[in-house]
């Protein structure tokens, strides 16, 4: 078998061969540290647009909201006006209303009732000495006296009631004063008091 001698390199190749390969390696290096210098500023740049794009997403989505909530607030607005209007409307032909005390009467009695009370309390307090006004007061009272008893005198519907049994008393009350002192009689503190205490009894269940 022939024998191959053994191979020599030159030392100056080894150099050179050396020297690329650790140009090489060192070039490597550089990109590698490149790469990595430049990933942090990737991943923000990266992070930073999907923030960015997030950020669109939701304005977005609250920007859509906003007609759905108006439309809401139209509806609940709309539904408020109705039942006010069906509640106005309920109100003006109900032939009923509530009293201060919370009971419901006939809106026919409260009215009559209350007229009664405002004239009385006006003709009790006028004063005599001017006869034209206590005159045109006593009227007033007389008119809205006759027209109480004839709707509501022995009414089933309102003859128990506090109002009713006060009113009655006050116009008893001057009726046997005037009918014992005569029609010029001037009242007495005591019954006018008497009477204007029954009156604002009344007025608080009316």
């Amino acid at each position: 078998m022939a024998a191959f001698p053994s191979a020599r390199m030159c030392p100056l190749a080894v150099s050179k061969s050396s020297e690329r390969y650790n140009k090489g390696f060192q070039s490597g290096c550089r990109a590698m540290l490149s790469f990595e210098e430049q990933s942090p500023r990737r991943s923000l740049i990266i992070g930073g647009s999907s923030a960015s794009v997030l950020a669109f997403l939701n304005l977005s989505s609250e920007l859509m909201l906003l007609p759905a909530n108006a439309d809401e607030k139209n509806s609940n607005a709309t539904e408020e006006e109705d039942e006010g209007l069906g509640g106005a409307l309920k109100s003006l032909f109900d032939p009923n209303e509530k009293t201060k005390s919370g009971k419901v009467l006939p809106k026919a009695y409260l009215k009559s009732a209350r007229e009664v009370v405002k004239t009385l309390r006006e003709s009790v307090n006028e004063d005599t000495k001017n006869n034209a006004k206590f005159r045109r007061t006593a009227d007033a009272a007389k008119e809205s006296i006759r027209e109480y008893l004839s709707s509501w005198s022995g009414q089933k519907t309102v003859v128990n009631e506090e109002s009713y049994v006060m009113i009655e008393k006050a116009i008893r009350s001057l009726a046997g004063f005037y009918s014992k002192a005569g029609p010029s009689a001037s009242l007495p503190e005591e019954v006018r008091s008497e009477i204007l205490s029954d009156l604002n009894t009344a007025e608080d269940f009316l």
